[in-house]
């Protein structure tokens, strides 16, 4: 690659951080600027759903983040008058799905030094970006540093600047949408739940109640507790909190506040996303979503995992300039009315109104749903997205969806089909490789040809180098497609295309989402 200008990241929130890793991952030059002397301490986000820790795991950070996490495989729901739970979320379902068949518990404030640990340009912390210009090439920022006033010329500006964002103002894009009357607390303790006090609550469980709903956190070292504040109530004081704490809890021996906060709570999305395709919303600059069912910073985390990939096939000259356009185009719409109204939804449900969701879908998409590996993009543009399974078993794949993310053996041992598609695109073709069927030979860094098939390959076959041998069919089975087809999967792990087999069907699938032939 020829040498280019960095790419400008503003924010380093875990939106900003697992931006740059992407950007790192695609080995596109970046910049990340924050404008603080440090990286937020504030109690924040607490849990990250498993569609983040495959993007973080795409990006190389996910082994630190799991090493200081703590893994839960059951969502709990429990009616707080009667104390019994109901239906609980088992997230087992999904071993046929994705490598992370659980959510994890990790404190914002915990998470991001490890995100920012694991790049290799350290967060330029301290640096204040004043104004910019657009360029018909570039973007230039002017800066205050701690140096002084410096001028930064970059390829693209990534705005992660958060809800209030200074790059958004400046664009003069309206932010629409609602800003909910009452106010959500959220609040750390020291409490033995466990032994002392055990109560076996699952560790990450929902409270459902008509006056007061909560949310109980089991985080690595302490217990967390969100409940909503009614509309112009005071903060209660610190005795008043853990008397509220052991309303739902019932009396413990020892109970401890380590802190607490009180925010408002949104539904509100930007009018529009990008500017002269160098300039791009992201996180909480494009969209401000109710945290209910941890869509806050999760449904954030898919923007960093659609942005990265198209810049970098962009800049490499990969693809045309309009597959920038995609990212607004798949996104919005899931922020709109994906996250936004799931999390309203969750939120009356929570609180038994009308207008609840009820999730009378199987075990299987339950799980699937609120573990945002539902999530179909609209990669066609014709307005089909979706973010609800609706279906008791997995359906066929189809085009927009995540990928599932089955293990496969490969000619030198065990991969994945995400493995596979982490730096190109990737081409399965569904087949029986016993017939010797035409495979295209890898020779292109941005598209990847492989055939997956119940029989391994033999080693006179020709194709022993582009087979998946797949053990009962499992892969084969779940994907749902017609014998004899093709599967063209993005960098990102969506699907962008299901076609019979055929000479350069796969091509020319590529050739239609990115503009370009394949390099």
């Amino acid at each position: 690659m020829t040498e280019q200008l960095p790419v400008a990241v503003v924010g380093a929130g875990p939106i900003g951080l697992t931006t740059a890793l992407g950007l790192q991952h695609y080995g596109i030059p970046y910049v990340l600027l924050e404008e603080d002397a440090t990286l937020s301490s504030d109690t924040k986000a607490g849990t990250t759903l498993s569609r983040t820790l495959e993007i973080w795991n795409r990006y190389g950070a996910v082994d630190r983040i799991l090493g200081a996490a703590l893994r839960i495989d059951e969502i709990g729901d429990i009616d707080r008058a009667t104390n019994t739970p109901r239906a609980s979320v088992q997230l087992a379902e999904l071993v046929n799905d994705t490598q992370f068949p659980y959510v994890i518990n990790l404190p914002q404030q915990k998470m991001e030094p490890l995100l920012a640990a694991a790049l290799t340009e350290p967060v330029r912390t301290q640096h204040r970006m004043t104004s910019f210009e657009i360029r018909a090439d570039r973007v230039v920022l002017q800066l205050e540093t701690p140096d002084g006033p410096q001028e930064l010329e970059a390829s693209y500006l990534l705005a992660c600047d958060g809800g209030r964002s200074r790059i958004r103002d400046a664009l003069g894009v309206k932010v629409v949408g609602e800003t909910l009357p009452e106010r959500y607390m959220l609040i750390d303790v020291v409490v033995d739940l466990d032994v002392d006090n055990a109560r076996d609550y699952p560790y990450l469980a929902y409270f459902a109640d008509k006056s007061e709903w909560m949310v109980l956190i089991r985080q690595p070292d302490n217990w967390r507790f969100l409940f909503p504040l009614a509309p112009g109530a005071d903060v209660p004081g610190d005795e008043d909190l853990l008397v509220k704490v052991k309303q739902f809890i019932g009396e413990v021996d020892r109970i401890e506040l380590l802190g607490s906060v009180v925010y408002n709570v949104h539904h509100r999305v930007a009018e529009q996303w990008t500017a002269d395709r160098r300039v791009f919303l992201m996180g909480d600059a494009a969209h401000l979503i109710t945290p209910m069912w941890a869509l806050g910073l999760n449904t954030g985390a898919l923007d960093a995992s659609n942005l990265p990939w198209r810049l970098a096939w962009v800049l490499r000259g990969w693809a045309s300039p309009e597959l920038l356009d995609g990212y607004e185009q798949e996104q919005r719409p899931v922020a709109i009315e994906g996250s936004g109204e799931m999390a309203e939804a969750a939120r009356k449900y929570m609180s038994f109104q009308r207008g609840a969701v009820t999730e009378n879908t199987g075990a299987w998409a339950t799980a699937y749903n609120r573990t945002l590996l539902s999530v179909r993009l609209d990669v066609e543009g014709v307005g089909d997205w979706s973010m609800v399974a609706t279906s008791a078993a997995p359906p066929a794949v189809r085009a927009g969806d995540r990928a599932p993310d089955l293990v496969l053996q490969s000619p030198t041992g065990r991969t994945t089909i995400h493995d596979l598609c982490r730096d190109s695109f990737v081409a399965l073709y569904f087949t029986d490789v016993r017939r010797r069927p035409e495979i295209p030979v890898n020779g292109s860094p941005a598209l990847q040809h492989y055939a997956v098939s119940r029989w391994d390959a033999p080693h006179d076959s020709g194709l022993r180098d582009r087979a998946l041998f797949d053990p009962g069919s499992v892969a084969t089975n779940r994907y749902g497609v017609p014998a004899e087809s093709v599967v063209l999967i993005r960098p990102d792990g969506h699907i962008a295309g299901v076609s019979p087999m055929g000479t350069g069907v796969a091509e020319e699938l590529y050739k239609h989402v990115t503009g370009r032939e394949a390099p």
